[in-house]
């Protein structure tokens, strides 16, 4: 469980990112964490992991305190940043180095995602492409088997094909133990994955619920003119017409587009289900 209260943090000579911020995320999500640039997603990310120390409030992850940096609690996070380096190794040569500083690695689930990824066990690091490196780096992640799994923009540096690999990997290697949170901008990858969102803006949760609330709540339809939704809370002009969310008086539930629901909720700053 990750437990965050009354959080605040700051850098140097700027205004707090984050002032008496809580959010608490249970065990079995995939948690999707939306917000504009410098809302403090990685911020946020890097605190959970115990890389930034709170200036003020309490974070508490499964029992620990993230910065702290105890052994076991380093053993059961592991973190997929959006920039990263490798020393100039092969993946062998990698795991034999870091699976042993998490204690249920699981080696035989590495060989199967890395197969599914198109890796090789005798692959440099460095001479793959960077999306070749950030498979890797997911790979490793899903079989350390960790209960948090953090994911700054995963699919930054993927093409079509990897992003819909990701997406079946993902949901097939997680079991209702762990906790994933995922940050991205691109919220059209995670969009059929992520089974709750919570959307940070200036400081604060604007939304924080799960997907099937959301579809009881609202209806997500294109129309051909704005006369026929006059119940319209959001619309956004497109090429076949409007893409419009309402309420769901009738219990009838759509799909969900989260980009238009998150347009909707920055536009708006509205406080729904916080």
């Amino acid at each position: 469980m990750i437990d965050i209260k009354n959080l605040t943090f700051y850098y140097k000579k700027q205004y707090p990112l984050f002032e008496n911020f809580s959010l608490e995320v249970q065990q079995g999500s995939i948690v999707g964490l939306l917000g504009k640039n410098g809302a403090g997603k990685t911020t946020l990310l890097n605190i959970i992991a115990g890389l930034l120390p709170p200036k003020a409030g309490s974070v508490c992850v499964n029992g620990f305190v993230p910065a702290e940096r105890k052994p076991a609690f380093l053993a059961d996070v592991s973190v997929i940043p959006e920039e990263f380096s490798f020393p100039h190794v092969k993946i062998r040569q990698f795991t034999a180095a870091s699976a042993p500083l998490y204690p249920n690695f699981d080696l035989t689930k590495l060989r199967t995602i890395l197969n599914e990824f198109e890796l090789k066990e005798n692959d440099s690091l460095n001479k793959l492409s960077h999306g070749q490196r950030k498979k890797f780096l997911i790979a490793f992640a899903l079989a350390s088997n960790c209960k948090f799994l953090l994911f700054d923009e995963p699919t930054n540096g993927l093409d079509i094909p990897s992003k819909s690999q990701l997406r079946k990997i993902l949901v097939s290697s997680i079991s209702d133990e762990q906790i994933v949170l995922i940050s991205t901008h691109q919220v059209k990858d995670i969009n059929t994955i992520i089974d709750k969102i919570v959307v940070v803006d200036k400081g604060k949760t604007i939304f924080n619920d799960e997907i099937e609330n959301l579809c009881s709540k609202f209806r997500f339809e294109t129309v051909t003119d704005l006369q026929s939704a006059k119940n319209a809370l959001y619309s956004e002009k497109s090429f076949d017409g409007y893409h419009v969310i309402s309420p769901n008086e009738s219990g009838e539930e759509t799909g969900v587009d989260l980009e238009l629901f998150f347009n909707y909720l920055t536009d708006n700053k509205i406080r729904v289900g916080s």
